[in-house]
């Protein structure tokens, strides 16, 4: 009995201690960063920042802290834990795949917020100094593949012979292929391979037929990229990609919708399969590499992380995502009304992101 007695009391001392630790922890990390912590996407780079801005002039917390890593990257470190040490909220030009958000589960951030912010055009753009011309999906993927269906063989393969858009289609200009575009970590090469590559591959039937038989030599054969040169590495800085094709108006470069309109004194956005890149096209649908953009949100961070909430809070306000909103001047486009809704009322009950 006297034993019971004294581990009864042992088991209030020990989880009065690990209750003193828990609230020592909680307040250890609100001292330990004071600020918000944001990286992944250079696309979503902008919005973001641009939010952080607005919310910093109010004065009641620090400017969120924001890093352009790329979509992939900035999961990965989103991804790695909870606690001041891993970002708060990460920037996504794709959605969060099933096998990351069963990583973040497995170092244990369980609950995940998504705020899908509104959609952008990946558009192909060219200096303005360089000749016009407009391509087709089917056309882009001919010439960056680094495999292609053989025209003597139409079912089978060869590495791509293809060296100007002229050889890849005869109406096209006699110009040397030269693509700029992101890196395999960032979403945007993931949309890319997607809205471009696939789309285009998918126009040859035997290939779109290999989707249901062969799902991994169909994604193999149709976002394989060529490494010899017609399609280059440029990084997540999309203003270097500007400054080289600059240097060089026969190439072309991959750029976010956004990033265009903000450089339309220097650039103009290609037609893809014959839609030119505008607000209206990509808000209605009919531009073909419309694609939606993501912030997430670590639900652990909520109450712990200074000001945290609260940048959500402005970040889902009207006056950043309205059809109005600052952020539509910056080049986002606004979701619909009652999608804009329905995702405000999922974020302020925190709903956690299900796949």
């Amino acid at each position: 009995m006297k034993i019971a007695c004294v581990s009864a009391r042992s088991l209030v001392v020990v989880a009065a201690a690990v209750a003193t630790s828990g609230l020592a922890g909680v307040a250890w990390a609100q001292s330990a960063r004071d600020f918000v912590n944001v990286v992944g996407s250079s696309t979503v780079y902008p919005f973001t920042t641009t939010v952080a801005e607005q919310f910093g002039r109010q004065g009641r917390f620090k400017t969120p802290k924001v890093e352009s890593t790329g979509t992939g990257g900035g999961i990965k470190l989103f991804c790695n834990g909870v606690g001041v040490q891993h970002p708060d909220v990460v920037n996504a030009s794709r959605r969060m795949n099933a096998g990351e958000l069963e990583t973040c589960r497995k170092n244990g951030v369980t609950e995940i917020v998504e705020v899908k912010i509104g959609f952008d055009g990946l558009t192909l753009s060219e200096s303005k100094r360089g000749p016009s011309f407009s391509l087709t999906r089917k056309q882009v993927y001919l010439a960056l593949a680094k495999q292609v269906p053989d025209p003597a063989r139409p079912t089978a393969l060869v590495n791509n012979p293809y060296k100007t858009w002229k050889d890849v289609d005869p109406a096209l200009p006699a110009l040397k292929i030269e693509v700029l575009g992101p890196p395999p970590t960032s979403g945007t090469r993931d949309s890319f391979h997607e809205l471009y590559m696939e789309a285009g591959c998918r126009s040859f039937a035997w290939i779109d037929q290999l989707r249901g038989m062969d799902e991994k030599r169909f994604k193999r054969v149709c976002h394989t990229v060529r490494e010899d040169g017609a399609f280059i590495e440029a990084g997540e800085n999309d203003n270097l990609i500007v400054q080289k094709i600059e240097a060089n108006p026969n190439a072309v470069g991959i750029f976010g919708f956004s990033f265009l309109e903000e450089n339309l004194d220097q650039l103009r956005g290609l037609k893809v399969d014959g839609v030119e890149p505008t607000y209206e096209t990509i808000a209605s649908g009919k531009f073909p590499a419309a694609r939606p953009l993501y912030v997430y949100v670590k639900k652990a961070h909520i109450g712990v992380i200074p000001g945290l909430k609260q940048f959500v809070d402005e970040y889902v306000s009207d006056k950043a995502l309205g059809e109005e909103g600052y952020l539509t001047e910056r080049g986002l486009v606004a979701l619909p009304r009652a999608e804009l809704a329905k995702m405000r009322a999922d974020v302020k009950a925190l709903k956690p992101l299900k796949l």
